[in-house]
């Protein structure tokens, strides 16, 4: 039985040894690697050439596909293909800090009349607000604009007021929306800066008065700021 163990220890020594010189030693025969595109990328420099240096796997050479832009890599969209600012909206840049500050871009806002969203797409815009209301604001606000939605009937939350009693515009609901007001948070993460335009315009259609003819985004850089 002794003779047995020593045996086995001996067998599990060897064993180990075996192993370990042999990871120590020369690597020869590498494994193979299928894609190589990805354990050796080739980093492209938006404003040069594409040329990928010898590292066993490229060789020097300018990509094919871009030398009709002048070997840049920064090619224009592929037709077809739809941008991401599709509504032509500024930048949202202008974000409260203070209180004071608040106040003053809601008064402006205020002041705010028309949607900057293109006036051709105006029943389009009201019906994707319609919509996005339904999705986002109705727990609260109720279907009909009254304050009364499921988590105010519960209970659960309250001075919700109703829409006909605020003196309120497409601008000044945009701005609420996207930097929230009293109780209410900011939905700026739950809605991009055209839908947020787009269920003001709902709530003005449907709880006010109908939306006037949207105003083209270029002549309403303020729009945009809140």
């Amino acid at each position: 039985m002794l003779k047995m163990k020593n045996i086995l220890k001996l067998t599990a020594i060897l064993g180990v040894s075996i192993v370990t010189l042999n990871s120590c030693g020369p690597k020869d025969n590498p494994p193979l690697v299928y894609f190589p595109d990805m354990y050796f990328p080739v980093a492209y420099d938006p404003l040069m050439k594409a040329e990928s240096k010898e590292d066993g796997y490229y060789t020097d050479h300018e990509n094919e596909i871009f030398k009709e832009n002048g070997g840049a890599t920064a090619l224009s969209p592929v037709e077809g293909t739809v941008p991401r600012n599709k509504e032509g909206l500024l930048p949202e840049e202008k974000y409260p800090k203070t209180p004071d500050e608040y106040n003053a871009l809601y008064d402006a806002a205020k002041a705010v009349t028309a949607s900057p969203l293109d006036a051709k797409n105006l029943q389009k815009d009201i019906e994707r607000g319609k919509k996005m209301y339904e999705h986002t604001c109705t727990a609260c606000h109720g279907t009909n604009g009254d304050g009364q939605g499921p988590i105010v009937q519960s209970g659960a939350y309250s001075g919700v007021p109703a829409y006909k009693d605020r003196d309120i515009t497409v601008g000044s609901i945009h701005y609420v929306i996207t930097n929230g007001r009293n109780l209410m948070g900011s939905y700026a993460g739950q809605l991009t800066p055209a839908d947020r335009w787009r269920v003001a315009m709902y709530i003005m259609s449907a709880f006010k008065a109908p939306v006037a003819a949207t105003a083209p985004a270029a002549t309403t850089p303020e729009t945009n700021t809140k």
